[in-house]
């Protein structure tokens, strides 16, 4: 017999012990126990006794549930509350298509290290394995895109369960798990014993060992010695909030700092030793520093392709300090000279302390110089003020207009460009870096609104990607979510388009968008969302001021000119030195000149590097 209502269990004082309730109610109990109060999701059969125990849970006032319009959209919301707050994020599916719809979100949530706890229904515990309606082996389809994964066969299981699950999602490198609960066991009912956070350690549970202090003291020592340095941060960095140590480091020793996508907003983009991004579309500055550079110190960075380019010509000639909290990622792609192992927040604190036992004596001052010059004559392009609008230019609107933004954002053109020009504090940024996940950023908008809504939230998307999952719309207008969705309209597959005039010969198979595309203007007014359209310069900045002003959730559509490319940009397979679409090189302009004895490139003396092939000079 199913419980109409769960009976109160007193979390503190533990009282409730061998309460009979159903595994549905012992869930929703457990969730609380874990700080859980918004869970995004969808309801379907197979979850349906959990959904009825939801009900209760919010009438009780303790839990929100956000209905969203499709599963997938569900997990990049989790994925993005969980991004902007460090907490945990949650979502429910049902069994099959429920269940599967979930599986991008998930391996998004992967690639990216954030820490989510993912809730499936399934068909009863007699139906599984019989190809029973709406059944899929959801266990085995996400094993590789978890930490670990459940099959609950025993409800009196779901505490024990749960306690795990929130533990290895938010310990060492965070990440998703997965808890697939039969429907019937949803309904059984038992003597539900409550387990308190961080009571249950699962089996084989390794815990982050505590930085080295020798690797730390021989790190400082490399830094001391440097006379080329550069701070190379990525996601692990944010994970960690190593934001306030990574400062007095990059101060106290006057290093440079340069970040991966996911590493956007660690270090503050307004500072002079700020560089932006480096990478493939990195500012030309971060890949010449990355490529002169005499010590790499990465914090948190797995030195990924889209990062390193060509990897043998990534940092040449540096020595590396690699601060992970994952041992896997030590030596993968590059090995280190000195590795942290650990969290990286503990570790950095701890070097900034051994840093404080003697006066830094700084050696960049050279570097610097240089540095500040290719920043002169390398700027990232703002276009000229006549024709259509350029895409860049509704980014540094955005960038005016909204600094202060949590921002979102899809995948392609627009996300680089975004990247480039937006300018982000610590869990201000929140971009699909690793899987590259098109649709991510208008279900992304919504959690990070979610979990935070006294803060803007922006979304950045391409015409192309907000069509992946634009239903959630209709999320935005239920709850009325002040989301602004700023879509960068070149009537493309933007990002595909620009690989098929580089390097397919202007062949555009399938990538053009142009017919069939929707007003956006209307399409958000038919959901309930107000829609603004501009294709006039002269509209765009009071257009944006407009519509970031409204408290209601608003879609801005702003047609850009349609044959604008991103750079610069590392072809595949090149050096980052290797750039194309610069504005200027300014090496050519410095003397004395010399020929780059590998391709015979005019190059300056004072370089290391020739900037067309990347050769050692």
């Amino acid at each position: 017999m199913t419980l109409t209502s769960a009976p109160k269990v007193d979390a503190a004082s533990g009282n409730g012990d061998g309460c009979r309730m159903t595994g549905a109610h012992a869930l929703m109990d457990a969730l609380r126990r874990h700080g859980v109060d918004t869970i995004f999701g969808y309801p379907g059969g197979a979850i349906l006794p959990i959904y009825d125990a939801l009900h209760v849970a919010e009438s009780e006032g303790w839990l929100r549930h956000v209905l969203v319009r499709h599963e997938q959209g569900g997990t990049h919301a989790a994925d993005a509350y969980a991004r902007a707050t460090g907490r945990v994020g949650v979502c429910f599916g049902t069994s099959g298509p429920g269940a599967t719809n979930l599986v991008t979100g998930i391996a998004t949530a992967q690639m990216d290290s954030v820490p989510m706890v993912v809730i499936t229904g399934q068909v009863p515990r007699t139906a599984i394995g019989t190809d029973a309606f709406q059944e899929t082996d959801i266990f085995g389809i996400t094993l590789p895109i978890v930490k670990h994964s459940w099959v609950v066969r025993d409800p009196a299981d779901l505490a024990s369960v749960v306690a795990q699950a929130f533990h290895i999602a938010a310990s060492g490198r965070p990440g998703p798990v997965l808890i697939d609960i039969p429907k019937d066991v949803g309904q059984e009912e038992f003597d539900y014993v409550p387990v308190e956070p961080g009571t249950v350690i699962p089996a084989g549970f390794r815990a982050t060992p505590p930085p080295d202090l020798a690797a730390v003291a021989d790190a400082l020592a490399l830094i001391k010695a440097a006379n080329r340095p550069l701070l190379y941060v990525g996601g692990g960095a944010v994970a960690a909030s190593a934001h306030d140590s990574l400062k007095v480091l990059a101060e106290r020793y006057q290093l440079p700092v340069t970040t991966t996508l996911m590493g956007k907003g660690a270090f503050d983009e307004n500072h002079p030793l700020a560089l932006g991004m480096l990478g493939m579309h990195g500012t030309a500055y971060a890949n010449f520093a990355v490529t002169d550079c005499d010590l790499l110190i990465a914090v948190g960075a797995r030195f990924d392709d889209r990062v390193t380019g060509k990897l043998d010509t990534f940092a040449p000639r540096a020595r590396v300090i690699h601060f992970e909290i994952d041992p896997a990622e030590i030596g993968k792609n590059r090995r280190a000279d000195v590795a942290v192992l650990g969290d990286v927040g503990a570790s950095l604190a701890a070097l900034v302390e051994l840093s404080l036992q003697d006066t830094p004596e700084t050696r960049t001052a050279a570097w610097l110089e240089r540095i500040k010059d290719w920043k002169q004559r390398y700027p990232l392009t703002i276009p000229p003020a006549e024709g259509s609008i350029y895409p860049q230019e509704v980014l540094l609107a955005v960038r005016e207009l909204a600094s202060d933004a949590i921002v979102t954002t899809d995948v392609g053109q627009h996300q680089m460009w975004a990247a480039q020009y937006l300018r982000n504090g610590p869990r201000g940024w929140i971009s699909s870096a690793g899987l590259g996940t098109m649709g991510f950023g208008m279900p992304a908008a919504l959690g990070a609104q979610v979990a935070c809504p006294d803060r803007r939230v922006v979304c950045i998307a391409g015409d192309a990607s907000v069509l992946m999952n634009i239903q959630e719309l209709g999320t935005l207008a239920q709850y009325d979510l002040p989301v602004k969705v700023v879509i960068v309209n070149n009537h493309w597959q933007g990002m595909v388009r620009q690989w098929q005039e580089s390097f397919y010969e202007e062949r555009y198979s399938a990538s053009d968008m142009l017919k069939g595309m929707p007003d956006f203007e209307m399409l958000a007014r038919s959901f309930g969302v107000e829609g603004v359209k501009i294709v006039e310069r002269s509209e765009l900045k009071s257009g944006l001021a407009a519509a970031l002003a409204s408290p209601h959730p608003t879609l801005v559509d702003v047609h850009v000119r349609r044959g604008e490319n991103c750079y610069p940009m590392v072809p595949p397979g090149c050096s980052n030195a290797q750039m194309v679409g610069l504005p200027s090189h300014p090496e050519l302009a410095m003397d004395p000149k010399r020929n780059c004895p590998a391709c015979g490139a005019v190059t300056s003396s004072d370089h290391r590097f020739c900037p067309s092939c990347g050769s050692a000079l």
